[in-house]
Parts: C-alpha cells; structure tokens; sequence
C-alpha cells in the first residue's frame, strides 16, 4: 500500500523522470506532467493527489498561476514549488500564495522527501478536519429537523435566515420541541461554524457556580478556587454560546451577561480586568420571558436584548402531520442501535400516536419509540408495547380492554387519574366529573382506599 499520491509538473524530463523514481523508492504513487495544463488535468481525474510538485517556470504557465488554480479547485491538495534559482523572497511570496514550501532543485533530495513527508501529513490532517466538518454539518444540520408541516417548514425558513447573520436569537418553546437542535444548526449554517459551539443550561447550577462556570475565575477568587479557570464566554470566544433556560438566570448574572451583549466584555470573579470576547448568542426558554418582564421577574432591558431575532418552536402537537415521519426516523435509529430488527409500525399503534396530545413533545416521542424498540419481540410496533398513560390521555382503549369488564376498566381509569392527581381526591372527583361521596364509594368498592390526600 503507497502513502499517498504525488504528482510532478517540470518541463525538464530527465530532472523530472529521476524525482519520480527518487519518491516512489519512498513508497508514493507518483503521476507526472510536462506542462500545468496537463497537470491540472490529472489532478481533475486524481482528485485524490495529496502533494504536487511544480516547478515555478513552465512552458505553458507560470508555476503561481498553476498553484492558484489548485488552491482554488483542489484545496486539499498540498503544493510545493520547485526552482533551479531559489531566493528568500521567492520562497516567502511562494508561501503567501499558498505553497506548503518552497523548494531549489540544486538542495539536497533528502530534504525535498523531508518536506513532502510533512506535505503529506498536512494534506491528511487537512482532509480529516474536513471530513469532520462534514460529519458535524450532517449531525447538526437543518436537515435533522425531521418534519414537512407548514409550520415546522415556516420555522426551518426563519432559523436559515437568521443562521448566516451574527444576531442574537431567542428561542421559544415547550420542553422537548427541539430548542437545541435548532441552536445547533444554526450554528452550523453560519459565518461561525468552524469555530466552538458551547452550550449550558442556566437551571442546571446554582448561582455561584454557574457564574463561575460562565465568566470564569481567578485563582483564588473563592474557597477552592485553585487555579484561574477560563469561562464558556471564553471557550466559546468567536464561535457560538447557547444559554439553554434563560429564564432561570439569577437577576445578578442577568445584570453582567446584559453587558456582555452591550459590549463584548465581562470580568471574571476575582478579577479586577475586564476580559472582550466574540460570541454569538443564542438563548432558549419555556416560559413567557415578556410576561415575566411585567411582574420583574426578568430584566426588560436583557429580554429585548436577547429577542433581537425571536423564533417559536412548535409543540408536537402543532405538528401532529409530521409523527409517521418523525416515528419512522426514531425507528431507524433505535431498531440497528439496539440490535432490534424492527421494520414498521402497525397503523393501530400509529393512529393511537396521532390521537395523544404530546405534553413532552418530540422529546417524549422519541423515548417512547425506543421503550417500543426495546420491547418489541417481532419486525412490527403493536399498540400493547406503549405505555398505559398513552391510551387513557389519548382517549384510546387499551389493547387488553376488550377482555376486561366495565368495573375493571373503570378500576384502572380512576387509578390512572388518581396518580396524574397525584392522590388528591378533590382533583381526582373533578376530573372524574363525580362527586367526592361517590369517589370514596367506589374506592372502598375496588379495595382502594389509601392515604390519599383530600385537598
């Protein structure tokens, strides 16, 4: 197996036949060319060359006008030019231009197949990264917003408007609609997108630590703070910070992160100096930020900042249209993760799934689909595989009700209310639309009197 595969453009055959043979005894497939037009040509049916030696005076071209032309078609590929009479100011225009080097034929070989040895190694790292980036584009992308409902289409419009700008935004929406994802994509489809994507969620930490794990500290800033640490503003320095639950920041550090977004800077606990970064922010909330500005709850000053650009993220329920195709992804992914051979799901299972109301939304959804999975015995998703609460909030029987008699089913319903009233017998006759005489009737009917609160 070669290392890789080089190609040589030079005019001067001998020179250029001896260089060939010189580096494939290093192991490296070695195609040649005379002039840069018919080197550009092989590089159009070897898009796979990693390094290419040129030398800067063709026949045809000038040796900068070629590398030119395959930085700007094959920019993985390294280059490194080769002449007869080198000067430094030669080899630093060269490496301005884009040559990995610059290189006088009259030098040592063992000093060129040094430095296509590091070309190598760059031009692979190179393609490493981007098949990362690839990876991480196809991971985080708009294309992994799974659905086709008017709304959920209108949101994805909005959001990819919003992405190629540098504005903060402002999602909105129900626990588990997807806020992250859309923040990542968003990410991912901007100016910023090499660069990091740090994400923290405000309700996760209490307010000493999180301020320390957001602006960062000095040594000795409080007790146990033994080294200075660098905050996510700085880890996330020009790239993207996303601030999930924003609504549950402390007014104090609402205060300091008004004034990141106001002028870049903040200072680290312990810290006398000001620290400037270059963060995008994206901020995510389930609760109405604007109501809670009216009852101060939140900082008015900090919400109209952080709502420059404003997106609501539909409920499951807004999107019931997009469930088959939201359930079928969820299939795919769980079925070959889980070693499960699961190919479908039954059109009862999947009109009970349209029926329910989703108060987890896609979040809910998703963890359902994989208990499914995991209990599923066959190629097929039946009905009996959800969980009861599906098929009483959804207005469904449950698979087995058709053996059971009425008192049994009424025994479950009032036990499932019960729990979803959390044992509060005044809210468990109200929803039952009975009184509260009749509920303790049929309690001690069904042998279900417990310690159950009344009120």
């Amino acid at each position: 197996m070669h290392k890789g595969k080089i190609l040589i453009i030079d005019d001067e055959n001998q020179y250029r036949r001896v260089l060939a043979r010189v580096v494939e005894l290093e192991g490296y497939e070695v195609f040649q060319a005379e002039n840069g037009r018919s080197g550009l040509k092989i590089l159009d049916t070897e898009p796979d060359v990693l390094v290419t030696l040129c030398d800067v005076r063709l026949p045809d071209m000038n040796g900068l006008l070629v590398l030119d032309q395959i930085k700007a078609s094959h920019f993985l590929c390294e280059v490194i030019l080769l002449t007869a009479y080198g000067s430094i100011n030669d080899g630093v225009n060269a490496i301005k231009n884009g040559a990995f080097d610059y290189y006088t034929k009259d030098n040592g070989g063992e000093q060129l197949l040094m430095m296509i040895d590091k070309a190598i190694d760059k031009a692979k790292l190179n393609q490493r990264v981007l098949d990362l980036e690839t990876k991480l584009k196809t991971r985080y992308s708009f294309d992994r917003i799974i659905g086709m409902s008017p709304i959920i289409n209108s949101t994805i419009q909005l959001a990819q408007k919003v992405s190629v700008t540098d504005s903060t935004v402002l999602l909105e929406g129900e626990t588990g609609t997807g806020k992250e994802l859309f923040a990542q994509a968003i990410h991912t489809a901007s100016p910023r997108r090499r660069k990091p994507f740090v994400a923290v969620n405000c309700s996760a930490f209490p307010k000493d630590l999180l301020e320390s794990e957001i602006f960062g500290h000095k040594k000795g800033a409080f007790t146990g703070a033994i080294n200075d640490k660098k905050g996510l503003f700085e880890e996330a320095n020009e790239g993207t910070l996303f601030l999930d639950e924003i609504g549950e920041l402390h007014p104090e550090l609402q205060a300091k992160l008004l004034r990141v977004l106001e002028d870049q800077t903040f200072t680290k606990l312990g810290d006398s100096k000001p620290t400037k970064v270059n963060v995008r922010i994206i901020a995510a909330t389930n609760r109405d930020l604007l109501k809670e500005t009216k009852g101060e709850l939140f900082r008015a000053d900090l919400y109209y900042r952080l709502s420059v650009f404003k997106i609501s993220i539909p409920s499951l329920r807004e999107r019931k249209l997009d469930i088959p195709l939201l359930v079928n992804y969820f299939l795919s992914t769980y079925g070959p993760k889980l070693n499960k051979k699961v190919k479908t799901v039954s059109p009862q299972m999947l009109h009970i799934l349209e029926s329910y109301d989703w108060p987890g939304n896609t979040r809910e959804l998703k963890n359902m689909i994989e208990r499914a999975v995991i209990l599923c015995e066959n190629e097929v998703l039946t009905p009996e595989l959800l969980p009861y609460d599906v098929f009483s909030l959804s207005g469904m029987p449950t698979p087995d009700d058709s053996e059971c008699t009425l008192e049994e089913i009424e025994k479950r319903h009032i036990i499932k209310i019960l729990s979803l009233s959390r044992g509060n017998k005044s809210q468990a006759a109200k929803k039952l639309g009975i009184g509260i005489p009749t509920l303790y009737r049929k309690l001690e009917q069904y042998g279900l009197r417990d310690n159950s609160t009344e009120g």
